[in-house]
Parts: structure tokens; C-alpha cells; sequence
């Protein structure tokens, strides 16, 4: 069975281009995405400021998650929100993906209009019409599989009522948060009694437990590390209590699952053993695709020895505008442009092979970025990594995808469309 719709994710190649994508030049406006990718444009002849995904470093970052998930005995359904990008989903899926992991009701649609059949909501879904759209969904078509989470009494009373007459029931996952986190149920008891609402509640049914443990640990040090290995304990726990008062005995399957980006393995040590016949551990880990030069590549599982390294996918490039005093250069790329929320990006090279060693970015302004202790001039293009790819896609509704970032010469293999 199929987990999206490629015939409808392959009609974004017939998309015309325009005014409206920013990382096309003005050239390449009337044509289709695959009319103008079918000569391989050269990355020189797009205009800056860009964003690319390096082709090669995504190929090396699905097989190798890929091959952990299955050494560790756990799902992997990668957080869509990362980059809103169905044709990039897909790739997921193909790699032996279980799932979609999205955040949010205008989210979710963007996947069913790409028909993805299985899609767990990391968040609370309580808005009336869309509780109500999407028991149509599941009623539509039986293949769909779809679950949210709840965290509150209150929180179940009001989705049961939002789907009263409605056609499908819908899955809920009893979310376990802990103090000073995000959302979920601060304690064991909490949850069990949500679990419990769940359960007895009309149009609901229990699904499983989940979680985020990424507020716990912002950080690899052994303190983070410690925090999330208990609160996964206790996560664990409450799937023991759960099953073993036949909460969990309607589900079709259980699913356990948390998991970032920045704790999987900790996730897969703690949670995998719980996996049977009928349970599912699941992680949900979206930024590893892209990857990055900064926070991830800081703390992810695989930089700490968990697995073979993952190769940042995402650049930025950026044109030298000006270098009105020593030592400064003003770049064409700002905020509207690069993420700059967990770091500013990180000068590598110039164009054409250069290194920038001991440059820095020290400020980004809305359009400029500020380089400094950088040997470049007017009219040179950095080549910047970044860090956060959350924040980088959100920026560019059309991503070129090169051949290979690193060659003297990359040419434009794909363009990604994202949906934000």
C-alpha cells in the first residue's frame, strides 16, 4: 500500500515558475519545474541570496537513519514540519519510514492533500471543524491511520464532544510531559486518569502513550542526558500500566514514541524493549534529513557516536555587497532569508572553493548579514551552513536541490516546494 500519493507529488514538476519563488532567476518565469531542471542548470546562474539541499548528503542521511532505525528495533515517522516539503516526505517513506510526523491542523491538511495515509499529530487537535474533518478523512478512506494526543480531562471531554456523530472514531496518544516541559501530564497519575477518559469517551479511542523530550535536555551534557533517560522511564511506565489494565486492548496497534532529533538513541535504549506484537516504538526524529552545521550537528546521536556521522545537506549562499571598513563585509542575506534561532550561519567558503577559515557571522539584519575577518570582495558568493533547519525551509517556498554542493560546479538536480 502506498503512504502518499506520488502522482500527486510528482504534479509539482508541472508547476509554472514565477515571480513568486525567489530561487529562480527571472529567466527561468513560463517554464515548468521540469522544463527548467531538464537542462541541470548550474547553481552560478541562480541569483542570490539562496538556500540548496546538497542531493548527496540527503541520500547519505536517509540510508544512514534508515539502517539505525532497524539496528535498534525502532519506527521512525520524521517530523514533516521540518521541512513541509511532500516530495521530501516521500523520500522518507521510500527509505522505510512508518509514518509522517506532523504539528498542527494547516499542517495535517497539506498532508492529506498529498494523501499521506499515515500521520500521528504531535500535538493537541481540538478545533471543532478540523476534529470533524478529519473523522470524515478516516471514514473516506480505511486505509488513513491518524492519531493526536491529549493531555487533560478537559482536553478529551471537549474533542468527544466535537466528534459526536461524527463517522470514524479518532486515536489519541495520552501524552506524558514533565515539570518545566512542554505540554503533557506532569505526573503518572494524571496521565493514567486521562487515560482513562480517553477510553470511556465517545468518538475516541486509546492508541498509546507519547511525549517530547527535548525541553528536558538542551544540551548533550550528562545532566540533559540524565533528565531524559527519566522522564523516558517514566514514559515507559505508563505504557506498563496502561497495558496491564486493559486500556490499550481496542487499538488496532499501540504506539510508544518520542524522540527529536536530539535524543533518538537514548529513545531506542529506554523504550525499544517495550516493542511486541501489538506496541510500536516510534521515533519521530525530521531534522536529520537536512541535518546542519551548527546546533544538530552539535548534538545529535550520531555526532556523540551512536552512528555513522550525518552530512549537513543544507547551504546557504550569500553575495558580498560591500566592505565599507577593514575586516567587515556586508552580505545579501538576512533573517528573511537564514535561520539565526539556535546560531548564525557559518561562513565555509567562498564560491569556488576558497575557505573562509576564522570568518565569522556576527549579525543578521532583516536583508544583510554582517561577515567578519573574512579575505573577500565586492561581488564575491559565500557558501554559509546553517544551523536549525526548522527555521530554514519556513524562509524559501521553492529549495534547489544540487548534484553535489562541494564540486567546483553544482548543477540544479531538483526543485523542492515547501508548504508553510
Amino acid at each position: 500500500m502506498e503512504l502518499i500519493d506520488r502522482a500527486r507529488v510528482a504534479e509539482l514538476a508541472g508547476e509554472r515558475l514565477d515571480f513568486r519563488f525567489k530561487a529562480v532567476p527571472a529567466e527561468a518565469w513560463g517554464s515548468t519545474v521540469a522544463e527548467f531542471l531538464a537542462d541541470r542548470p548550474a547553481l552560478d546562474s541562480l541569483g542570490t541570496p539562496l538556500l540548496t539541499l546538497d542531493d548527496t548528503a540527503l541520500d547519505h542521511n536517509l540510508r544512514t537513519m534508515a539502517a539505525w532505525c532497524a539496528q535498534a528495533g525502532v519506527g521512525l515517522a520524521p517530523h514533516g514540519k521540518t521541512s513541509m516539503a511532500p516530495a521530501l516526505w516521500q523520500r522518507h517513506l521510500d527509505a522505510g519510514a512508518v509514518a509522517v510526523t506532523l504539528a498542527n491542523l494547516p499542517q495535517l491538511r497539506v498532508g492529506r492533500a498529498f494523501g499521506v495515509r499515515r500521520i500521528h499529530l504531535a500535538n493537541t487537535l481540538l478545533d471543532p471543524a478540523g476534529l470533524r474533518w478529519i473523522s470524515a478523512e478516516l471514514a473516506a478512506d480505511p486505509a488513513f491511520r491518524f492519531a493526536c494526543w491529549a493531555d487533560s480531562p478537559r482536553t478529551v471531554a471537549l474533542m468527544s464532544e466535537a466528534l459526536r456523530g461524527a463517522p470514524a472514531p479518532v486515536d489519541v496518544c495520552v501524552e506524558l510531559g514533565a515539570p518545566g516541559g512542554r505540554t503533557g501530564c506532569r505526573t503518572l497519575p494524571e496521565a493514567v486518569e486521562v487515560a482513562r477518559a480517553v477510553h470511556a469517551a465517545p468518538g475516541l479511542r486509546l492508541a498509546g502513550v507519547s511525549g517530547y523530550e527535548g525541553p528536558l535536555g538542551p544540551d548533550a551534557s550528562p545532566a540533559s542526558l540524565a533528565a531524559v533517560t527519566a522522564y523516558l522511564r517514566r514514559l515507559a511506565d505508563l505504557h506498563r500500566q496502561l497495558a496491564g489494565d486493559g486500556l490499550l486492548d481496542d487499538a488496532d496497534e499501540v504506539w510508544v514514541t518520542a524522540g527529536g532529533s536530539a535524543f533518538f538513541d537514548t529513545v531506542a535504549e529506554e523504550l525499544a524493549p517495550l516493542a511486541d506484537a501489538r506496541t510500536r516504538v516510534v521515533v519521530r526524529a525530521g531534522a536529520y534529513l537536512a541535518h546542519d552545521d551548527g546546533f544538530y550537528r552539535g548534538i545529535s546521536p550520531f555526532g556523540r557516536g551512536a552512528g555513522q556521522e550525518l552530512r549537513p545537506a543544507l547551504h546557504g549562499w550569500s553575495r558580498v555587497l560591500s566592505t565599507p571598513e577593514p575586516g567587515l563585509a556586508l552580505l545579501d542575506a538576512g533573517k528573511r532569508d537564514l535561520p539565526a534561532d539556535l546560531g548564525l550561519p557559518i561562513p565555509q567558503q567562498v564560491r569556488g572553493g576558497k575557505p573562509l577559515a576564522g570568518a565569522e557571522v556576527t549579525a543578521l539584519n532583516d536583508q544583510h548579514g554582517f561577515l567578519r575577518g573574512a579575505d573577500v570582495q565586492v561581488g564575491d558568493v559565500v557558501r554559509l551552513g546553517v544551523s536549525h533547519p526548522c527555521t530554514a525551509f519556513d524562509r524559501w517556498n521553492l529549495v534547489p536541490v544540487l548534484d553535489d554542493a562541494d564540486a567546483e560546479h553544482p548543477r540544479v538536480v531538483d526543485l523542492v516546494r515547501t508548504f508553510f
